[in-house]
């Protein structure tokens, strides 16, 4: 896997995210995978300097949970998705969709 795998394009088709990258290579991961993987610190939590791990409640997931209300890049690094249900606050870097496809 590359450092910063850099984003070309991409589309919804039905239920899953296609991903182009600038180096030819693609991604194709369901909406469900990628919203129950988000990497956000409200959803995983955040480690302190100690590497605690701090976290709240686990989000209640509802049909609008995997469904979206729209993308916005972020540089050509990567994708912040708006969920349907609220949820907006993780960045998911080529690197990490490319990881979610495998």
């Amino acid at each position: 896997m590359t450092d910063n795998l850099s984003i070309e394009n991409y589309e919804i088709v039905n239920d899953l995210l296609l991903v182009s990258f600038i180096d030819k290579s693609d991604a194709i991961i369901p909406l469900k995978t990628l919203r129950e993987k988000c990497h956000c610190a409200a959803c995983q939590g955040e480690k302190d300097a100690l590497g605690n791990i701090y976290k709240g409640p686990d989000p209640v997931l509802t049909d609008m949970s995997f469904q979206l209300n729209g993308i916005k890049t972020v540089g050509y690094y990567g994708l912040q998705l708006y969920w349907k249900d609220g949820h907006n606050a993780g960045i998911f870097t080529g690197d990490l969709l490319k990881k979610l496809s495998e």
